[in-house]
């Protein structure tokens, strides 16, 4: 058992040090420690020297000890490391107030803060998420997340994130803030105030980006996009004009996979959509505001200005005229006897002249010959990517399925030996196009091909989830937007 005392005093120091752990509190947190492993003796010195700045090594030793004397199995591991590190983290109001102190100075600040102090608190898996592959290519970035797993099925995906019982009533919900059941322990989150309605920030575990996060309303209400939904996101943007902000289209199959409660998604980073730029800007008849249609495989309209009132109003318009548009030739039906099919997904940054909102135009209508969906990744593509595509990958973000790793390694062997093996069958397509690039180009080594070729798939499977395939079907739909002219 000294041991498992030696590794408690060990985060004793660290918490200390990284997470503001205070010396009148060190017994406290100690006893209450001891109490969750079922140590109920301490045979330990108070003492411990910690150099370390990320608790992964200390949490795998302490876990590994508490194992060998025999007090939890290897299945309890992660839930007793989560609730040891919940013990040693600073409470949800001490967190909110550091964070509005930083805030009031550089809301930079409170946010770096706040994101660090999620990763040394083990909430952000950073050393998990630093291990996946990620690379730009085609205008897109594209990652593999050998940390989330891959819900080809979208009712999966949803399955997932809903909580049987009753509470939360979401994963989601500020109610997870410390929740044992969902390995919540170390989750805090900050207060917001976005167009006149309390809201809360946290980060995700597992992001997709820097400092990616989710803006949480705190009324447990659905999905939607309406004017108002404008306004906060551009409220957010205003709060923190480093980071982007972006709302899923509330559909199923195509927006995000806990649709009973209205969220945002954003972060540090700059997508590549945001680096697009406009193909064909088209007349506008709200002054000081700039209208057009982005260059970009999905079908995305920009609007620029910086008077938030007149943005919200031509981003309202593009909505409302969007979610009734009807072209049964193209394949875009707003609504049947299975429900609504059309809605937007809106993203906006700041910039210099002003708010700069894009409005990404989505369908979820399925068919006999596209049973998950007319506006979806097509099924070569599937090997791929099945999953749906949201905000995260309109914007030219991919997440691949962990599985890829491996899978495509044994591709790559194929192309090099001039065979498709029976176990690779399913990328036939992927074989095939990466063969004829490396005939074409001889001297590329065959990992850059297949990069490039999944840069390729991506960008063909962002073509597949535009409702106009050209900018001037696009300008021809914004033709009949109130505000066009």
């Amino acid at each position: 058992m000294k041991r498992v005392c030696h590794q408690v005093d060990l985060l004793i120091d660290y918490a200390k040090k990284n997470l503001g752990l205070k010396p009148r509190n060190e017994i406290y947190a100690r006893n209450t420690i001891l109490g969750i492993l079922g140590v109920e003796s301490y045979e330990g010195t108070y003492e411990g020297e910690c150099d370390f700045t990320s608790p992964e090594t200390l949490l795998a030793d302490l876990k590994s000890a508490c194992i060998e004397a025999g007090l939890f199995e290897e299945s309890e591991a992660a839930a007793k490391a989560d609730a040891v590190m919940g013990a040693l983290s600073l409470s949800p109001a001490e967190v909110d107030e550091i964070f509005s102190s930083l805030a009031k100075e550089d809301t930079a600040k409170a946010t770096e803060w706040l994101y660090r102090y999620s990763v040394k608190n083990d909430y952000v898996k950073k050393s998990v998420l630093d291990k996946n592959p990620r690379f730009d290519v085609n205008g897109l970035t594209v990652t593999i997340n050998k940390a989330k797993p891959e819900f080809r099925d979208p009712k999966k995906a949803v399955s997932g994130n809903s909580v049987k019982g009753g509470y939360p009533k979401c994963s989601i919900c500020r109610d997870n803030e410390g929740f044992f059941g969902r390995g919540k322990r170390t989750l805090r989150t900050v207060s917001l105030k976005l167009n006149g309605k309390d809201w809360f920030w946290q980060f995700s575990p597992y992001g997709y980006f820097y400092q990616h996060g989710i803006v949480v309303n705190e009324e447990h209400t659905p999905m939607h996009v309406d004017k108002d939904t404008f306004y906060a996101l551009m409220d957010f943007v205003d709060l923190f004009p480093h980071y982007f902000v972006g709302c899923n289209a509330a559909l199923p199959r195509i927006g995000g996979s806990v649709l009973a409660h209205d969220h945002f998604q954003g972060g540090g980073e700059v997508l590549p959509l945001h680096k697009a730029k406009m193909k064909k800007e088209v007349p506008c008849k709200v002054e000081g505001i700039r209208l057009g249609v982005l260059d970009w495989p999905g079908t995305v309209i920009r609007i620029k200005g910086s008077d938030r009132d007149k943005v919200a109003l031509v981003a309202e318009a593009v909505r409302a005229a969007w979610v009734s548009y009807e072209d049964r030739e193209k394949g875009i039906i707003p609504e049947d006897e299975n429900g609504v099919h059309s809605a937007v997904s809106p993203t906006v940054i700041k910039t210099w002249e002003g708010y700069e909102m894009n409005i990404i135009l989505r369908n979820n209508i399925t068919t006999e010959e596209f049973p998950d969906g007319v506006f979806h990744a097509h099924p070569e593509f599937h090997s791929i990517k099945k999953e749906s595509i949201g905000l995260i990958e309109a914007q030219g973000l991919f997440i691949l399925p962990g599985r890829l790793e491996e899978e495509l390694a044994k591709v790559e062997a194929c192309v090099k030996n001039g065979f498709l093996a029976e176990e690779c069958k399913d990328f036939t397509l992927v074989y095939e196009e990466c063969r004829l690039r490396l005939e074409q180009e001889p001297e590329k080594d065959i990992h850059t091909i297949m990069q490039e070729e999944l840069g390729s798939i991506c960008y063909r499977i962002l073509e597949n989830t535009a409702v106009f395939k050209s900018a001037e079907e696009t300008e021809n739909f914004l033709k009949g937007v109130a505000v066009y002219g």
